[in-house]
């Protein structure tokens, strides 16, 4: 029985390592020796896995639930960097240097990860060069997200923040037409994310919504047309 649950664990790793974008494409012996120096590890809702500074022991891919990363500043306010769901990787940029995880990282639900060692996976990216052209992209990506947070947070109000993040979720954002949008967490991770409090993101949902602009149902939002939204971006931003 024991044997049969270490299988099922290991191919359920497996499993997360092959769906994530970083390991996908990789050879079946490939992943096999990745799953050889993984952890699994559980975290409760509100428990850290990391703290900005704490010494780096490797990365996370995502096999369940969400993780916060985010830094606070000197007035104790917490800065979202961005929310990592099932299948994606993090930390991959403390690989490189002796200085440690650069922000804090904490469960907003129940949440597996897997740790991938650094030890094991810097060895095996000196035998597989393939697989540090992959990490390079990975962390390529994380500096597009990055960059699209600090042009959201330039932008002026919240009310401009929150439009813009719907519309750039929208498959047809000039077109006369509506779009649902599911949120990828908790309303009050949404707000921070984009730069605000709970209760200042509750009232530019509910002035949308008065406007026509939206419904809101639980967790979707539904947006009426992507035209009318796209005007009120334009005229917020003075175009």
């Amino acid at each position: 029985m024991a044997d049969d649950f270490s299988e099922l664990r290991r191919a359920a790793v497996l499993a997360t390592l092959r769906s994530s974008q970083l390991f996908a494409g990789l050879r079946g012996p490939d992943v096999d020796a990745v799953a050889e120096f993984v952890v699994v590890r559980s975290l409760a809702k509100g428990e850290y896995l990391f703290h900005e500074g704490d010494a780096s022991i490797g990365f996370y891919v995502v096999q369940k639930g969400a993780v916060n990363i985010h830094r606070v500043n000197a007035a104790g306010k917490e800065q979202v960097i961005h929310v990592f769901r099932t299948g994606e990787t993090f930390a991959e940029a403390s690989l490189a240097t002796e200085r440690g995880y650069p922000a804090d990282a904490r469960a907003l639900e129940s949440t597996q990860v897997l740790l991938v060692q650094k030890t094991g996976f810097v060895n095996l990216v000196k035998r597989q060069p393939e697989i540090a052209l992959r990490l390079l992209g990975s962390m390529s990506a994380h500096l597009r997200l990055l960059v699209t947070q600090l042009e959201d947070l330039t932008l002026k109000d919240v009310e401009t923040r929150l439009v813009n993040w719907l519309l750039r979720r929208c498959a047809c954002p000039h077109e006369d037409q509506g779009f649902e949008v599911k949120l990828p967490g908790t309303k009050r991770a949404l707000a921070s994310e984009l730069g605000t409090v709970s209760e200042t993101f509750s009232r530019t949902l509910a002035k949308l919504k008065a406007q026509g602009l939206i419904e809101v149902k639980g967790s979707l939002i539904q947006v009426k047309s992507a035209t009318r939204l796209s005007d009120v971006l334009r005229r917020n931003l003075g175009g």
